[in-house]
């Protein structure tokens, strides 16, 4: 009888671990320079960060929906716009930690982060697949 490998390593949690870590480091750093309120919304941005990486933690590819077409193309395509988006949410989530040291205005960023998260539940949720 043929057994798959264990695919359930503990590395596939090592980075949304990571970056919860790292939102409560900046949440401390924030805190300690009295500015708790935006060391909270720092953290939740990076928590739904995190929460988001540990959704797909389990995702060996990317599935082909019939939107793209079918095919290299659909496949390159899927690919292209799955890199942008996660460049894009990467930057967002960067830019809130920076100008939240910074002491700068964080709102705009939040704001950017809190629309691509719930794009990304909806999207989730219409895809049919649970939490």
């Amino acid at each position: 009888m043929w057994i798959a490998p264990d695919n359930h390593s503990p590395l596939r949690w090592a980075v949304p671990a990571l970056v919860l870590a790292a939102g409560a480091v900046v949440a401390a750093a924030l805190a300690a320079e009295g500015r708790a309120g935006t060391g909270l919304v720092a953290l939740a941005v990076l928590a739904g960060y995190a929460a988001a990486l540990a959704y797909r933690r389990n995702e060996p590819a990317l599935t082909i929906s019939e939107g793209f077409g079918s095919g290299h193309r659909a496949r390159a395509h899927l690919r292209a716009a799955a890199m942008t988006g996660d460049v894009l949410t990467c930057a967002v989530v960067a830019a809130v930690v920076v100008q939240g040291l910074r002491g700068a205005d964080i709102t705009p960023y939040v704001w950017l982060a809190a629309l691509g998260g719930g794009t990304y539940l909806l999207s989730a949720m219409a895809a049919g697949r649970p939490f």
